[in-house]
């Protein structure tokens, strides 16, 4: 493939949606095709994926029916929309990938990191990101933003010690793959943000010769 993945991860809170955002408008006006997803979702089936993930009224949800459900939406985006802008050249950039369903599903609701890590491996091919920006909160903070923006949706409404467990486990992957993941530090002005990420997605770029 001939293009460049980028994704997004980090606590619901941390502003990942808004840097993503930024970037694809950043790239788009340095010249290059990019196009912005969010997971789950980004095609016809994985918004309706979304719904019932995200619906408050399904709290009696298993946590095996849940991974299931990420992994089903994960697999329409990649083979409908990602690998097809990927092989095109293009520059795809994700709110979330598969990061977050080893951090959601295999930390902290406990499933395990390699359950997820196979369960996945069907549903996306083998595809991982080239780049990753991990977007670095204390989970207190990103549970103060999530109060103040929106009503909160049945993921975002677990209890603290979830959240605390997804923490940790973005910690722990993003030393796990630093030549992968950069971690950017959340809790600073909007535009310092967007610059630090612009300015690691040229260097990026520069090296792979895009």
């Amino acid at each position: 493939m001939s293009g460049l993945f980028i994704t997004f991860e980090g606590n619901d809170g941390s502003g990942k949606s808004t840097q993503a955002k930024l970037l694809k408008d950043y790239l788009s006006k340095q010249g290059f095709c990019v196009s912005l997803f969010r997971e789950p979702g980004g095609t016809e089936i994985s918004e309706k994926i979304r719904d019932i993930i995200l619906d408050n009224a399904y709290y009696k949800m298993k946590h095996m029916t849940e991974a299931y459900l990420y992994a089903a939406a994960r697999c329409q985006l990649v083979h409908e929309k990602i690998m097809p802008a990927l092989k095109g050249g293009q520059i795809v950039i994700c709110d979330r990938f598969l990061d977050s369903s080893l951090v959601y599903q295999g930390i902290g609701r406990g499933l395990g990191v390699d359950l997820i890590e196979d369960l996945n491996r069907y549903a996306t091919g083998g595809l991982k990101p080239d780049l990753t920006f991990f977007l670095h909160l204390d989970p207190g903070e990103a549970m103060k933003r999530r109060i103040e923006e929106r009503e909160l949706d049945r993921m975002e409404n677990q209890k603290a010690y979830f959240h605390n467990r997804v923490y940790r486990g973005f910690l722990e992957i993003a030393e796990r793959e630093p030549m992968r993941i950069a971690t950017i530090e959340a809790n600073r002005p909007l535009e310092a943000i967007s610059k630090e990420i612009a300015g690691l997605t040229d260097r990026f770029i520069n090296e792979r010769g895009l």
